[in-house]
């Protein structure tokens, strides 16, 4: 037991989102904590792929910027990309943001391990460093190791030709035709990357749309934009193999068609991190590598919480991130509201962003719920002529008899910086009147957000 002159000891074990942030909202609260990490501090998921592609789609939007330059009265000389000068930015801002984590931690007296952490008794475990094992003791742990993208056998992975997210981010140059396998979040903002950077693209698609879990509407607004900028999009087939043959790679799909390009990336998920922790000297259990984890994130062990990816649970930094401040909290006896999921605000960075809070419209309809659906497009909206730029709508869901906000998609240029009206208002239970009586600047593109409350 601990008390006010005998301060909790907690493990953490990983250090990405989830786990810094618990590491320094428990700190504050009088813990003390041990983090051990053998990767990144900030974590893998986040500062490997995360960071590198939002770095690199900031680049792409200016690529696209310039080919668009003509539209706003500019003549553009010819551009290029050098991938070198790209992937020096990426590790810069990377190492950064890890090297402004670990001080953090620091400052605020987490002590940091270098290693792995492997449980071996209920309020024991080692750390497996340079130097050798480090035992520990805690009276409260969190498991926080993430996860790593999905490359399974018959893919072929190497490193190359043939590619996971992780090794997209330091290419020697522009690949001159990109396959993308997988058109999920990921595999669609690759696409956007790659084209944009100046690449060939094919996507592949399993299903008959791409973001087969997304509003279709959605979905078509950005299947119009790869349409548009010659991305090939073959629909309807899954690839079984993989297979490089010199310079070249041939991608194999389950009708018997093929696709020949000199890259190919997959997309197609992620597995969790959870082997070699000693799980099963302590108790945890498992669903297919996931640690199931109630409304507080604990496991079957009472003391033993888990966050992030190696949970199964919607696999954002954000949320990671959040899991961690309750965690932090909860662990010292501290009360805490559990995480509404359903409100989560998301968003893809394709171009148009794409971003979406709360009950989407699909879902309302599967459901056979009543909802009040109002929707402005961008085509509208002054600020967006102005910037030559009007894909896109903004959607808001309400309630037909409250009027209260259920929540709202959002297609469009900055929809990932629009989408947090709506997030505050589906948290915050707002009636659309509130946002149709809120003076925006104008002109701006939250003019639409106000108007779509109409």
């Amino acid at each position: 037991m601990t008390n006010e002159e005998t301060p909790l000891r907690l493990l953490i074990i990983g250090g990405g989102p989830a786990g810094t942030t618990t590491a320094t909202v428990a700190a504050s609260l009088g813990a003390d904590v041990t983090l051990v990490e053998d990767s990144i501090i900030g974590g893998a998921a986040h500062l490997l792929d995360c960071i590198p592609s939002k770095t690199m789609v900031a680049t792409s939007i200016r690529m696209n910027a310039i080919r668009g330059a003509e539209k706003v009265g500019i003549v553009a000389g010819r551009s290029h990309v050098d991938l070198a000068r790209l992937g020096a930015r990426i590790k810069t801002i990377s190492g950064g943001l890890a090297s402004a984590t670990s001080k953090l931690l620091e400052s605020q007296d987490v002590n940091l391990i270098r290693g792995r952490g492997r449980f071996t008794g209920p309020n024991r475990a080692v750390a497996e460093t340079e130097e050798g094992e480090l035992g520990l003791t805690f009276d409260a742990a969190l498991i926080s190791t993430g996860s790593k993208p999905r490359a399974p056998e018959w893919a072929g992975v190497d490193g190359e030709r043939i590619l996971t997210t992780r090794h997209a981010y330091g290419l020697p140059t522009v690949p001159e035709h990109m396959i993308v396998v997988g058109s999920g979040v990921t595999g669609v903002e690759m696409v956007h990357i790659f084209e944009s950077l100046g690449a060939r693209v094919t996507l592949v698609v399993s299903r008959q749309q791409v973001l087969p879990h997304r509003d279709p509407e959605v979905a078509a607004v950005l299947e119009d934009g790869f349409l548009e900028r010659d991305v090939k999009l073959l629909k309807g087939a899954r690839a079984t193999a993989i297979t490089r043959e010199g310079d070249e790679v041939v991608v194999d799909m389950d009708d018997g068609r093929t696709v020949t390009g000199s890259h190919v990336l997959l997309a197609i998920g992620s597995v969790p991190l959870s082997d070699g922790l000693g799980l099963d000297t302590i108790g945890i259990e498992t669903e297919r590598g996931y640690i199931p984890v109630d409304e507080y994130q604990r496991t079957n062990v009472d003391h033993v919480y888990a966050a992030g990816d190696v949970t199964g649970q919607l696999p954002l930094s954000s949320v990671a991130a959040m899991q961690g401040r309750k965690i932090g909290r909860h662990a010292l006896g501290h009360p805490v509201a559990p995480i509404d999921f359903s409100k989560v605000a998301q968003a893809i960075f394709t171009e148009p962003e794409i971003a979406s809070v709360g009950l989407e419209e699909a879902v309302a309809a599967a459901e056979g719920r009543k909802v009040r659906i109002t929707k402005v497009p961008f085509a509208a909206n002054p600020r967006s002529v102005i910037h030559g730029d009007t894909t896109g709508f903004v959607k808001v869901m309400s309630d037909p008899a409250t009027r209260v906000v259920l929540g709202g998609t959002i297609v469009g240029h900055r929809a990932s910086e629009l989408i947090g009206v709506l997030a505050l208002a589906t948290r915050a239970q707002v009636k659309a009147d509130v946002l149709v009586d809120t003076l925006m600047v104008h002109p701006s593109l939250s003019e639409s957000v106000s108007d779509a409350g109409e």
